[in-house]
């Protein structure tokens, strides 16, 4: 059976330089990348954040993905390791309680060229290699839109109403519980909803569990949608330029217009992978990755993930 695993390039400014953490494990005497197995229930996000948190004490939140190592271990069986960027505020340092241990016997912190020949691994020099290259292009700092699906709500022929009143179904609320997790790990500041109570409830438990207010729009409605009234453009627009991560909780007919708007507005070039990041089925999310410091740049990245069948 296949081990599945998750971790990340953590990396921080040193003198105006760009480093990165490497750890010296303790019993096996190498140089490696912080990352660990996925827990029962965990997603890959999920996990790449509890386990830089364990291995460094660092309270990180995801970037960049970075890809994925895939390699066979002693027993025989096959590991599959997911990879993110992570950088380390200054905060996260100071509130670190990391102490050499029996897993980790220190934290080294090194420019990316000098990682690069300390890592015992090929492996995880290839992870640090595909960092550098958003180093060289000066897309390191990052932020997210991450453009949500409402979960699983109750059909139309089974509600009499308004369809913007549509409420989740029982699977439905369980959806919009599992997927905050995973929505956590990339470090949501802002979250935008549609009027639809389908969207609002959605985003209720992600809302609690981050002390976050919902800010609801009928710029990202359905409704608006289907009458030729929605606002999307200025409403993405708005969002790449406040270059803050954000949740935007919509519908599956106007998710593709959100995606594309996004791509517009950062200089995208037409690809597949955009056009496919807006079909979502319900209670999934595309995160398009954008710089910071140059977000006409393009959308670095984009991961979609689904919920557990």
């Amino acid at each position: 059976m296949t081990v599945f695993a998750a971790g990340a390039v953590c990396w921080r400014f040193v003198d105006g330089k760009v480093n990165v953490l490497v750890i010296h494990r303790t019993a096996h005497r190498d140089i490696s990348l912080p990352k660990g197995k996925v827990d029962p229930g965990e997603t890959l996000p999920e996990t790449a954040v509890r386990e830089i948190a364990e291995e460094t004490g660092l309270a990180v939140t995801l970037g960049v993905p970075l890809g994925v190592t895939n390699y066979t271990m002693p027993n025989g069986r096959e590991k599959v390791v997911h990879y993110w960027a992570a950088e380390a505020t200054d905060g996260a340092i100071l509130a670190s309680t990391f102490l050499p241990n029996g897993e980790v016997a220190a934290l080294e912190w090194l420019p990316v060229k000098k990682a690069l020949a300390a890592l015992s691994y090929e492996r995880d020099a290839e992870i640090v290699e595909r960092f550098r290259m958003l180093v060289d292009e000066g897309v390191t700092r990052t932020f997210a839109i991450i453009a949500l699906r409402h979960a699983k709500a109750t059909p139309p022929y089974q509600f009499v109403g308004p369809d913007a009143d549509r409420p989740l179904t029982e699977r439905g609320r369980g959806e919009a519980r599992s997927i905050v997790p995973s929505v956590t790990a990339f470090g949501p500041e802002k979250l935008y909803s549609s009027t639809a109570r389908r969207c609002r409830q959605t985003l209720e438990p992600l809302s609690k569990s981050l002390a976050l207010p919902v800010k609801t729009t009928d710029a990202i409605s359905q409704d608006a949608y289907e009458s030729g009234e929605s606002a999307v453009r200025e409403m993405m627009g708005k969002r790449v330029r406040k270059r803050v991560t954000s949740v935007v909780c919509s519908h599956g007919p106007v998710l593709p217009d959100i995606v594309r708007e996004v791509a517009l507005a950062t200089g995208t070039a037409p690809a597949a992978t955009v056009s496919r990041a807006g079909d979502l089925p319900v209670a999934g999310f595309s995160v398009l990755h954008l710089s910071v410091d140059r977000p006409g740049s393009g959308i670095i990245a984009i991961e979609t993930h689904v919920p557990n069948p």
